[in-house]
């Protein structure tokens, strides 16, 4: 697990949460690195051999665990860190993107770019300039973790006001504010980017790739529901590309390929090739 840090005032001060403790904030996606040194898991892995991580988002439906297209891309690049991106679909999309600088690798994210940035597009193609989404799909070596990304921890916070609960002398409780009084140090876990020697990128079909789950039941974007439809369309192209005829319901979003059965559709002939298969399926 990881370890929350104080929350404090703007002046440095520690905030107390009730008499006995101290007010608490998650430290971001980043504290996964301090995590990792403090549960020994980098000693326990190097004990084990091994040489590369492949680090993603759990809110991904179509994340591809240990993918040996992208992990053996970056080992191939002699990558100390590498980054699965994926195009925006509109200058409005709620992810960051990858960009340089001071010609280091950093990610932008989304609120922090102007509207000009976010909508300026290639003369060449149209594509937008700022367009290399990232997806939380990350490649290191150990050495990188080992060597230059623990030595740098203590560097990679960023201060965030937030609302903190607090306790009230005067009222004897706990207050919830209705605006920020306070900070919160927290790090992204695409902090380290700019500490890459040698990043590489490698640029993913959405639809194969990215199936994020952020928003409830209903959602129009990014909820249950349309990553389930997006499941269950890679089912039924890896099938088609198999050599199934599908009949039946083909709009039907509760099709699966399940992963003991094929990786990234390979395999799939024998139960495929020739054959008519009924959607909804699950193989």
């Amino acid at each position: 697990p990881q370890a929350p840090p104080p929350a404090m005032t703007d002046d440095g001060k520690l905030i107390l949460e009730t008499p006995a403790s101290l007010a608490v904030a998650p430290d971001g996606n980043g504290g996964i690195y301090p995590a990792m040194v403090k549960h020994s898991v980098l000693s326990d892995m190097k004990a084990k051999g091994v040489r590369y991580i492949h680090v993603f988002g759990v809110d991904n439906a179509l994340v591809k665990p240990a993918d040996p297209t992208f992990v053996g891309y970056c080992i191939h690049q002699q990558a100390d860190c590498g980054n699965k991106a994926l195009w925006k679909t509109s200058p409005d999309e709620k992810v960051g993107v990858l960009a340089s600088r001071g010609k280091r690798p950093c990610i932008v994210e989304y609120s922090d770019m102007s509207k000009e940035m976010s909508e300026l597009r290639s003369e060449q193609d149209g594509r937008l300039v700022f367009g290399a989404g990232n997806i939380c799909n990350h490649f290191y070596t150990l050495d990188f973790l080992e060597q230059v990304v623990v030595p740098n921890l203590g560097n990679m916070y960023h201060i965030a006001r937030k609302k903190i609960p607090y306790y009230c002398d005067e009222q004897k409780k706990t207050v919830k504010p209705t605006e920020n009084n306070g900070i919160k140090l927290e790090s992204f876990i695409f902090d380290v980017f700019p500490l890459s020697e040698s990043m590489t990128v490698l640029d993913v079909r959405r639809e194969d790739e990215f199936a994020p789950v952020k928003n409830p039941p209903g959602s129009d974007v990014d909820s249950p529901d349309t990553a389930r439809r997006l499941f269950s369309n890679v089912a039924k192209k890896w099938m088609r590309e198999a050599g199934a005829t599908l009949l039946g319901d083909l709009e039907s979003d509760q099709c699966e390929v399940g992963p003991m059965t094929s990786y990234g559709g390979e395999g799939l002939e024998k139960l495929a090739k020739g054959k008519e298969v009924a959607c909804p399926f699950s193989v």
